[in-house]
């Protein structure tokens, strides 16, 4: 009987669809952690694809990848090394599985599906996966381990049946995203199923930026009297050997690094460095292109940017207006340099001028109004545009989610670009994390260690400068209220009564809520970002755009 075993587990970073580029990462973890003398590697859900894969798992074609890249990993544990458990597209009778594989001694030993399909948030696997029946552990070297994938340790019914079919060690392969506070979450559930089931639990995560997701990692272990022994640090790619022993019938990790979870601002300033980075690497662009306006959203976009990329991968652009003043251009100035990063200046006065001139026979004698404002912002969008296709670089875009959720935001103009950095942070939140990243050094970061952006960035009243003396007030309400309205209608999902219950005036929420109902098309067009809260726009919150319900 064995009573001693040495598991190491990878958190990896996978590329989705790189199956090759996956499949070497795996090999060269399991290649280190047979010089650690480990009997088994255990990796994330769906590792070999990457995670999520969405609509490739339906083409026949990366099926096949996926199963012959399994083939050729269970060849390589063949050299008496450690066996491998890893997640993959699993393909059997004409269904399609999200699935664990076991692989040792040169072979597939068992194969287990996902049984619990989340469908809900960012998630819509019953779209491309089959579920599993009820799994059963599998035997590795003479040690039941009950398998489970993600979601199916978020409800009993799972870990119940592996506990009853006699496994002795759960182990969970994971592709958590990141959202505020999920790491308590995931710990809590965690707590639970030990509890219920009385087993030690591996819990194992993936980090990485994909699309707007982005995985935070924090793998971990708990014995079977709940006590943490392990936790992975956030955002980082490991690789770590844990010894466990069996005492009579019960398995126990020896206690390791226990790296404590970063804070709420620490945590959102990482989320949003690793996922604007792979965004980057992953799609090769050789770097990014940021609008500086003197104001706050840019300067904190720039920021993010250069501690994710390096200051000599960011070009900071100014173009003034007439209506932009000095201490914008100031301010802007002293943030790049600060940085490090390029700042050059192309001024659109005169494409200001040339659109006047060209459409003056079809506005006639019309007043100025926010069509003007809407062509300095596309004339900036365009610029920015027009250096984005002649050097390569990804323009970045620096709204922030107050912004776009009640379209206080040009299509066209200042959404332009291929990512997003601020989609699902709070004005208030900016505000915040400007501050925190002046005191900070960010782990990881390539950028300057002290103050990134000057003190007035952050204490100057809000503006767009697209007409004199223009405040951001002028159109919306303090952000501090406005956040509040948001987020009980956002993040909440409140109607109007229940937000007005909270405490606040009727006929501004109204307005609020109609705000951001309009905004929708906007919304729709927007690029992609990081998902920072629990309703991000996208994938977490599908509202129509033609849409005629109104609460009375």
């Amino acid at each position: 009987m064995t009573n001693k075993l040495k598991i190491a587990l990878a958190q990896l970073n996978p590329t989705v669809g790189d199956v090759n580029g996956n499949r070497d990462l795996i090999t060269q973890a399991r290649l280190k952690a047979k010089e650690q003398g480990a009997d088994l590697v255990v990796a994330s859900e769906l590792v070999l694809s990457g995670y999520p894969p969405e609509d490739l798992v339906i083409r026949p074609s990366f099926q096949e990848a996926c199963m012959e890249a399994v083939e050729l990993l269970a060849g390589q544990t063949s050299d008496g090394g450690p066996g491998l458990l890893l997640g993959t597209i699993w393909v059997n009778e004409g269904k399609v599985y999200n699935a664990a594989v076991l692989l040792d001694g040169g072979r597939v030993v068992a194969v287990r599906f996902k049984h619990e399909l989340p469908n809900y948030g960012v998630f819509d696997e019953k779209r491309v996966f089959d579920p599993g029946p009820l799994p059963g552990p599998v035997n590795f070297r003479d040690v039941r381990l009950g398998v489970m994938i993600c979601e199916d340790m978020w409800w009993e019914e799972v870990p119940e049946c592996l506990e009853e079919s006699g496994a002795e060690i759960l182990v969970v392969l994971n592709g958590s995203p990141y959202s505020l506070d999920k790491w308590d979450q995931r710990l809590h559930l965690a707590v639970e199923r030990v509890t219920e089931t009385c087993l030690p639990m591996i819990y194992v995560n993936q980090i990485g930026g994909q699309d707007e997701l982005v995985f935070d990692g924090g793998s971990f272990i708990l014995n079977n009297d709940r006590s943490l022994c392990w936790r992975f640090a956030d955002w980082r790619p490991a690789l770590k050997v844990t010894e466990w022993e069996r005492n009579a019938n019960t398995w126990f990790c020896n206690k390791g690094e226990i790296i404590a979870p970063e804070g709420s601002l620490s945590s959102i300033y990482s989320a949003m460095m690793l996922g604007l980075k792979d965004y980057v690497e992953k799609n090769r662009f050789p770097g990014v292109l940021i609008g500086m306006s003197g104001g706050i959203d840019s300067a904190l976009t720039a920021a993010v940017a250069v501690d994710a990329l390096g200051a000599d991968r960011v070009h900071c652009v100014m173009m003034p207006s007439p209506y932009t003043s000095k201490d914008s251009l100031e301010d802007a100035s002293e943030a790049a340099k600060l940085l490090g990063s390029q700042l050059d200046e192309v001024n659109i006065g005169p494409a200001m001028q040339a659109f006047e001139k060209m459409l003056k026979p079809l506005f006639g004698n019309a007043p100025p109004d926010t069509t003007e404002e809407n062509i300095q912002a596309r004339a900036r969008g365009l610029t920015l545009m027009g250096l984005s296709n002649k050097t390569g670089a990804m323009v970045v875009s620096t709204g922030n989610k107050s912004e776009m959720s009640v379209g206080y935001a040009t299509l066209y103009g200042d959404m332009c670009g291929g990512f997003s950095v601020l989609k699902d942070v709070y004005k208030m939140t900016v505000f915040k994390l400007c501050r925190w990243r002046n005191e900070n050094f960010p782990l990881g970061s390539s950028g300057p260690n002290g103050p990134v952006m000057p003190e007035r960035i952050i204490t100057k009243p809000p503006s767009a400068e697209l007409k004199p003396d223009q405040k951001d007030e002028d159109t919306l309400p303090p952000y501090e209220e406005l956040d509040e309205i948001l987020e009980c209608l956002i993040e909440k999902d409140f109607g109007l009564k229940k937000t007005v219950d909270q405490g606040f005036d009727a006929s501004l929420v109204r307005r609020i809520w109609q705000m951001l109902l309009i905004a929708e098309y906007k919304r729709r067009q927007a690029p992609p970002g990081v998902k920072i809260t629990h309703r991000s726009f996208g994938r977490d919150r599908r509202y129509p755009i033609t849409d005629g319900f109104r609460e009375s």
